[in-house]
């Protein structure tokens, strides 16, 4: 089955607006640089991975799945003649169409003293922002 560009421009403005209300990813990972790496897992849970980096520092991913359907609305206009005359009726029907999502969430971390410090992160994919 093949999608119409119309449904597909529909369905990527709904992502796209449902991106920018949930906010930026680059701002919630920047905002833990300089903090212990206890505060992001006590906020997500432990992470996914966590790499231990040539020079030292330790990086640690959360990787977060995510799906569901979007709702898209298709008018269809009909048009009829009767005894009275022309009658134009319009009626939306709604298509669910399906989408997942992979993204991955990386913080990179200092030991100092017996606590590992945010020292920066890595950004994540466009779709994932």
């Amino acid at each position: 089955m093949e999608v119409p560009h119309k449904v597909l421009y529909k369905i990527f403005t709904a992502l796209a607006v449902a991106f920018f209300l949930a906010g930026c990813a680059s701002q919630i990972l920047e905002s833990y640089v300089g903090k212990s790496i206890q505060e992001p897992i006590l906020d997500y849970g432990p992470p996914t991975n966590i790499v231990e980096l040539e020079d030292g520092r330790r990086a640690y991913q959360w990787r977060i799945d995510s799906s569901g359907y979007i709702p898209i609305s298709t008018p269809t206009i009909a048009t009829s003649s009767g005894p009275y005359g022309v009658t134009t009726t319009t009626v939306n029907s709604s298509t669910l169409v399906p989408f997942s999502e992979q993204c991955l969430y990386t913080l990179t971390a200092t030991e100092k003293g017996s606590r590992w410090i945010v020292d920066g992160f890595r950004k994540p994919s466009f779709a994932c922002e």
